[in-house]
């Protein structure tokens, strides 16, 4: 069945890949590259809407209500580099039905949308975190608290701005 994807994502060659991707396999694509356009060219069908969660700086789950608005019957999936459970819980809270970090596959990211309702089957990971994630996630949560304004978190923090920028540009270990 052909259904409608609109990608919002500020990078254009990741989305021209993932357009790409998902027109071969015989679905139709729409792609923005900020919130204006995304509101203005989405067009008014179901869709399945991938949003990245750093849209030129800006946070993409400020978008996700106006999306949500627009169209109430759609399945969202949030797709970041910038993952955390923070933002993961926030996104879900806001209406997304997954939420992935990249780099995910075109078949992790189809997967995603078919799987719309909770798994309690989910395993638990029998590690702990590392505290290089620990200090991540601690970071994420006070950012979402100062609405993603790194002066007031690094106030919040007691630490220099500029540091805490350098410590949010390093990508979080997987585990």
């Amino acid at each position: 069945m052909t259904e409608h994807y609109l990608i919002v994502d500020d990078d254009a060659a990741f989305c021209a890949v993932l357009a790409r991707a998902l027109g071969r396999r015989g679905h139709t694509v729409t792609v923005a590259h900020d919130a204006a356009q995304a509101l203005a060219e989405a067009p008014m069908l179901p869709v399945r809407i991938v949003l990245d969660l750093n849209l030129e700086g800006e946070s993409g789950l400020r978008l996700l209500p106006a999306l949500r608005a627009r169209f109430p019957d759609a399945a969202i999936v949030v797709l970041t580099g910038y993952a955390s459970i923070a933002t993961a819980v926030e996104a879900v809270k806001l209406g997304a039905v997954q939420y992935l970090a990249k780099p995910a596959t075109v078949d992790e990211l189809m997967a995603a949308f078919g799987q719309v309702s909770a798994n309690p089957a989910l395993p638990v990971n029998p590690q702990p975190m590392s505290l290089r994630r620990i200090t991540w996630e601690h970071l994420q949560r006070v950012l979402a608290e100062h609405g993603g304004n790194i002066s007031a978190t690094a106030r919040a923090l007691n630490m220099h701005r500029r540091t805490l920028q350098r410590m949010l540009a390093k990508r979080p270990v997987r585990e």
